[in-house]
């Protein structure tokens, strides 16, 4: 008996487009001899089934059901493909949780903390994670431009505490840009952090529960033709993404073990994406992706490709999961 797949989609964010490409990759490529999959489109203002032929059906969020051609339709499982909130900060999986359907990746608190830069950050340090020097800033709080720079020195980063794809994120050079690098990255979230400069070779490393075992996926190097890895490098093509990484076995298996390590300690599931840059030879986080990005050009369906995972295996195994770790 087919599995009916709701595959989420859209969200809240500025990250909706990217996770209606995600979500449409997914669509194409589920395993059809196995599942009935369904795109579910989740907007603020709505949540709607939307088939083939572009029409829409509302869903019941009592039970997260949906009525076609008169007949209810239930999920067995949920794919979640949506980045930002409220697919990547727990808010989604806290409901199917409630409902008891079965969702692919991390849990309610995993997801909500991995989407937390500053709170994940602090969590990790105990645990010998290095990362950069940080200062935290939340909206209405005096800011103090001095004592930013003391600590985390020029050029800096200015991002958004809660927020992916590079939105809301700025390269500050001198201390008079400080201020509007601020604004903009409030514009994405009330918290932001705003960390030092790593000058060092950056990595991305996919992290996924396969057939039961944690594995580490081929690293990607990231080797953006911008001041940094922006928006446009991300989406746009002006970066390369080079799959396996240019880099010692000593610095492969330094930042695999911190990738694996991170993955354990957190008790993540499913898919994960960390993004690493390496200082004085070691690998310092950035951050981690609980629901990276799915298209066929992504990171993570590059590392699993050079792992030999096809895009209908990663996705089924995703499902599997899932439906084994109700």
């Amino acid at each position: 008996m087919k599995k009916n797949i709701a595959i989420l989609m859209g969200g809240y964010s500025s990250e909706y487009q990217i996770s209606l490409k995600s979500g449409a990759v997914v669509y194409n490529m589920l395993d059809r001899s196995k599942y009935n999959p369904y795109s579910i489109h989740i907007f603020k203002d709505k949540w709607v089934y939307v088939d083939e032929s572009g029409n829409e059906y509302p869903i019941n969020k009592d039970n997260f059901t949906t009525v076609i051609d008169g007949q209810p339709i239930s999920f067995d499982c949920v794919f979640n493909a949506i980045h930002g909130s409220p697919g990547e900060d727990g808010y989604m999986q806290a409901y199917f949780n409630l409902l008891n359907i079965p969702i692919t990746g991390c849990s309610m608190y995993q997801a909500a903390l991995t989407f937390n830069k500053r709170d994940l950050l602090a969590t990790l340090k105990p645990f010998g994670i290095k990362t950069a020097e940080s200062f935290y800033l939340n909206l209405g709080e005096v800011i103090d431009e001095e004592a930013i720079i003391t600590k985390v020195g020029l050029p800096c980063f200015v991002k958004a505490n809660r927020a992916g794809s590079s939105y809301g994120i700025s390269k500050v050079y001198k201390k008079e840009d400080l201020k509007t690098a601020i604004d903009i990255s409030f514009k994405e979230d009330t918290q932001i952090i705003i960390e030092e400069f790593l000058d060092g070779t950056e990595v991305s490393v996919g992290v996924i529960s396969y057939k039961g075992e944690v594995i580490v996926l081929p690293i990607t190097e990231i080797v953006s033709e911008n001041d940094f890895f922006d928006y446009e490098a991300k989406y746009l093509g002006q970066s390369q993404e080079i799959t396996p990484a240019r880099i010692s076995k000593d610095y492969e298996n330094k930042v695999k073990a911190q990738a694996k390590k991170i993955y354990e300690t957190l008790g993540l599931t499913g898919f994960s994406r960390s993004e690493f840059i390496f200082k004085n030879d070691e690998p310092h986080l950035l951050e981690i992706n609980t629901v990276p990005g799915l298209t066929k050009e992504s990171i993570l369906p590059q590392q699993a490709a050079k792992a030999g995972i096809s895009l209908v295996d990663l996705f089924s195994n995703g499902i599997e999961e899932a439906l084994k770790n109700n």
